[in-house]
C-alpha cells in the first residue's frame, strides 16, 4: 500500500500515487497503484496490459480524510531465472513504463525495495 498524504489531490485523473519498485536484487520492477476507485484510470489501466502487466494485488480502503482509494499491484514477467527480466527486458519494459506515466504528467522514479518490505 502506497502512503497518501491525502486524497483530495491526484497526480493525474483517477490516480492519487504511484511508485515502480523491486524486491531485492532490483532487476524486476512491479507497478503499484493508488487509485481513485469512482473515476478509475480505464485508459492508464488497459495501457499497462497491453504492455503485459498482469494486475496481481486490488484492495480497497478508506483514507483518514475519508477518501476512497483502490490499491492495484501489476508485475509483468521474464525470461529470465524465476520470471525476472533479463537486461534487455528491463530496459524496454522500464522505457515502456517512463513513457506511460511520462504521457499523462507523472515523473517516475524506479527504486529497489529494502527487505523487511519486499518480504512484509
Amino acid at each position: 500500500m502506497l502512503f497518501l498524504k491525502s486524497t483530495t489531490v491526484t497526480k493525474a485523473p483517477g490516480i492519487y500515487d504511484v511508485d515502480i519498485a523491486a524486491k531485492p536484487p532490483g532487476k524486476t520492477f512491479g507497478v503499484f497503484l493508488a487509485t481513485d476507485p469512482d473515476n478509475p484510470p480505464t485508459e492508464v489501466l488497459a495501457q499497462l496490459a497491453a504492455l503485459g502487466f498482469k494486475q496481481t494485488y486490488s484492495g480497497g480502503y478508506t483514507h483518514k480524510d475519508r477518501g476512497k482509494v483502490l490499491d492495484l499491484h501489476f508485475q509483468k514477467a521474464g525470461t529470465d531465472l524465476f520470471e525476472g527480466w533479463k537486461a534487455e527486458e528491463q530496459e524496454a519494459n522500464m522505457a515502456a513504463i517512463t513513457a506511460l506515466f511520462g504521457g499523462i504528467g507523472i515523473t517516475i522514479t524506479p527504486r529497489v525495495m529494502s527487505l523487511a518490505e519486499a518480504y512484509a
